[in-house]
């Protein structure tokens, strides 16, 4: 048995078209878009939290649940990005605080960092502190997007 890669990372949000916005901005491509409903999601119930998805609609009609795939150039990494339009406590999506288990950030290797950063501050994101060099092997830094999103850059110096 051997594992051969990561598929996907996926990620809940709640504002879709800003979020995949982002992404698209930061430098990834379209895979794919569409709405998640029938028999697959009945089946995800417990893994979701919720109940009778097929008599629930979002407010324009459609399903509960929208995807967007995105990928990297490489064609090595994916994103899916996942919007529930019925949350499995009525309450809305709540973020985590910063000291809970979960997923912090995700890890990019780029090129021309400093010019990734401006874009992506021009666009709205945050630069959280400042853009570092890593034992002069790595510059580094970790950028603030929609929703709270945490992506680290990583240039190798060569």
């Amino acid at each position: 048995m051997k594992i051969r890669r990561i598929d996907h990372v996926g990620i809940i949000v709640n504002d879709l078209p800003s979020v995949k916005a982002f992404f698209l901005d930061f430098g990834l491509e379209m895979l794919g878009e569409g709405k998640v409903e029938g028999e697959w999601v009945e089946r995800m119930k417990p893994l979701i939290g919720i109940q009778d998805v097929k008599e629930e609609v979002a407010i324009d009609g459609d399903a509960n649940i929208e995807i967007v795939m995105l990928r990297t150039a490489d064609g090595d990494t994916n994103i899916e990005l996942v919007k529930f339009h019925t949350t499995s406590d009525g309450n809305g999506i709540q973020g985590p605080l910063a000291n809970t288990q979960s997923v912090q950030h995700i890890a990019f290797a780029v090129e021309d960092i400093e010019a990734l950063v401006t874009k992506l501050t021009k666009k709205g994101a945050e630069l959280i502190g400042e853009i570092q060099n890593y034992e002069n092997a790595y510059k580094l830094c970790f950028v603030r997007g929609p929703e709270g999103i945490i992506l680290e850059l990583a240039e190798e110096v060569k």
